[in-house]
This record gives structure tokens, sequence and C-alpha cells, in this order.
């Protein structure tokens, strides 16, 4: 089951590249929800992937770039980085923990907890201690 748990989430994630929010929305149940941590609070699923649907207007690729990921037979939490490249040619990194809940096969719920990381202006000097 793991391994259909994995295979799901990444479907998802790849629907969500190729802009495919039809496909991505036949992957969670009806009463599916989402929580970001943006202040909105939690929302059903079309309105979340409504939401990424107008984001993506200004939006010449998505790139999901899973750093870790951790499972149980329902659920799944992955650390990642979504790479966002702007049709001006822009690149911004997006870094977040997801959380993931599965009924029946499919995303029942999922939690996103996305954070900004601070730009490194100069490298990093190795600590001399």
């Amino acid at each position: 089951m793991a391994h259909d748990i994995d295979d799901r989430v990444n479907l998802f994630l790849r629907s969500l590249e190729a802009f495919d929010f039809t496909a991505a929305r036949t992957m969670c149940t009806e009463a599916a929800t989402v929580r970001q941590n943006d202040g909105q609070g939690e929302q059903p699923i079309e309105d979340s992937l409504d939401r990424l649907r107008s984001f993506t207007v200004d939006v010449c690729s998505l790139g999901y770039d899973v750093i870790r990921r951790f499972r149980n037979p329902d659920e799944v939490l992955q650390q990642h980085v979504l790479h966002v490249v702007g049709n001006d040619g822009s690149r911004s990194d997006v870094h977040a923990a997801v959380y993931f809940r599965f009924q029946g096969g499919l995303i029942d719920r999922i939690e996103e907890y996305v954070y900004a990381e601070p730009t490194l202006t100069a490298p990093r000097t190795r600590d001399p201690a």
C-alpha cells in the first residue's frame, strides 16, 4: 500500500505540474479539503485548485522537488520545493511541508505549510569550530 500512496501523491503532483487540475481533482474524494497556513482556513479542494489555476496564468512551469517523504498506510507527510518559472522568465522557489490523508485510495485532506527561506547573498563559510 505504501508504494501505491507514493504513486498517487506523485501522480497528483505531476498533474499540477501539467496544469491538469481536472485530473488532480479526480484523485480526491468528493468532500476533500485543503488547509494552508495562509490565513484562509480550511477550504474545499475545488477552491484550492481554482486558486492555483488562477496563479498559473502568469506561470510558464511548475516543478515539485520532493526532499523527503514519510508514510503510514493512509497518510503521507513530505517536504518539497516547488520551483516556479514565470512567463517573464523570473524564477522562485516555494518551500513547503505537506500532509496528505487518504480515504478509499483517494486524497481526502491536504495540509500545506509554506515557508519562506532567506536567500543567501554570500556563500556560507565553514564553521571553524
